[in-house]
């Protein structure tokens, strides 16, 4: 059984193509994406498994180029179906080997709370809540349509990346702020990197051969993106992205938690609503405080290295404040089995786990040194056999989760069956 799994950003289009065994074994038969939609040269980047990598220029020509009508997401999906029917370099003979396609999305609000075979109503969902999304939902939405008209028949199933959180009690959720404005505009914390926390949350028990839903776990998703969940016996009750993704750690060029009152203050000193929100977003973060113009942690640890007073103090704000979720959770959670660590940042920054670790060593959990600068990318427990609450590198897998998710719902809705072969 060959599953598409399609994630549409708001400028690009990754795919990964997974083959499912009867015994519900799956490898990768082909990734890639098409970067830079909307701008007047796009890119294809496609890999088919133990093949070389390659990167192809698109451009749109004619009419379309002089308008400024460049690459869309229907324009990237013909790409991706080309590509995947070719004679040499595809993987599949006909479209109808697709016999499934997984979406990320990213926002459902609170009326979606699991995967869902996507039809009329759900994108209505998705749609209601573009308010919610505005940058996200529509190109989710985008990616869906382009699937429906090259894929004809094929059904289609939704992730969305909120679903996971949605476990959180009211308390957990709500903002101290009139309760008439959560009933009217649904504002409530609603938590992201949902896929990713739920999947490691379940290969970490797996690795510590422990049932997923006994455990008390702390998974911290550290990327350009940044967010840490609680999960308690199997289910979120607290997670540190908000209503938006701005909320919560610092990270690469997003501020994280800032008094409210500061948006205020830089609008009254004549910044726009729109200035505000892209200096919070894109401005700030590691890229607003290190100096060094880069919100890389990888180029914010050399220039600290090197004596940058500034990036050093970045370290120290985006450490301090994953320390303070991961105290206030513990609390939560009344104690927790373990940490785990996750994204790219999570899996290969040595560094920066070293740094975390030392600074809640109250808790009674301490790092194996050798165990932590050898486990980059794999999973691997890192913490010392005397420490109270066990440290874990686990590398997540979304694109995976999603496809197995959808597998699991098309088999329980009748829509599928696995064949022997």
């Amino acid at each position: 059984m060959r599953m598409l799994v399609i994630n549409a950003g708001s400028s690009s289009l990754k795919f990964t193509v997974f083959d499912f065994s009867w015994m519900g074994r799956q490898t990768v038969l082909a990734t890639g994406q098409v970067e830079c939609l909307g701008l007047p040269m796009s890119y294809f980047i496609y890999q088919k498994s133990g093949h070389t990598k390659s990167k192809t220029e698109l451009e749109v020509v004619g009419e379309r180029q002089d308008r400024g009508d460049y690459f869309n997401h229907t324009d990237a999906m013909k790409v991706v179906c080309d590509k995947l029917l070719d004679p040499e370099e595809g993987i599949i003979k006909n479209i109808k080997d697709i016999i499934a396609i997984g979406h990320r999305a990213v926002h459902g609000g609170e009326k979606i709370t699991k995967p869902v075979i996507i039809d009329e109503k759900v994108k209505d969902i998705i749609r209601e809540c573009i308010s919610l999304a505005p940058i996200h939902n529509p190109a989710n939405l985008a990616g869906i349509e382009a699937c429906e008209k090259f894929f004809p028949g094929v059904p289609n199933v939704a992730v969305f990346d909120t679903a996971f959180h949605q476990t959180m009690p009211p308390e957990s959720y709500l903002y101290a702020i009139p309760y008439e404005l959560y009933k009217k505009y649904g504002i409530r914390k609603y938590g992201f990197h949902g896929t990713s926390h739920h999947y490691v949350a379940k290969a970490t028990a797996n690795f510590l051969r422990m049932p997923f839903e006994e455990l008390k776990l702390i998974t911290c998703h550290l990327g350009n993106g940044c967010s840490i969940a609680a999960i308690n016996n199997g289910k979120v009750i607290d997670t540190s992205m908000g209503m938006t993704p701005l909320e919560g750690l610092v990270m690469g060029t997003r501020s994280g938690d800032v008094d409210p009152a500061i948006v205020l203050a830089l609008i009254d000193r004549g910044m726009s609503p729109q200035e505000v929100d892209n200096m919070l977003n894109k401005k700030s973060g590691l890229l607003g405080v290190a100096g060094i113009n880069s919100g890389d942690m990888r180029e914010v640890i050399e220039a600290g290295e090197k004596g940058n007073l500034q990036a050093a103090l970045a370290l120290k704000l985006f450490v301090s404040r994953i320390v303070k979720y991961i105290g206030a959770y513990y609390a939560e959670l009344n104690g927790a089995d373990a940490i785990v660590f996750t994204g790219g940042i999570g899996e290969n920054s040595c560094v920066i786990r070293a740094k975390i670790v030392e600074q809640i060593s109250a808790f009674f959990v301490h790092l194996d040194s050798s165990m932590n600068a050898n486990s980059v990318g794999v999973p691997a427990i890192i913490s010392t056999k005397e420490s109270k609450m066990k440290v874990v590198v686990m590398p997540t897998n979304e694109e995976l989760m999603i496809a197995t998710q959808s597998i699991d719902l098309l088999l329980s809705e009748g829509r599928l069956k696995l064949v022997a072969v």
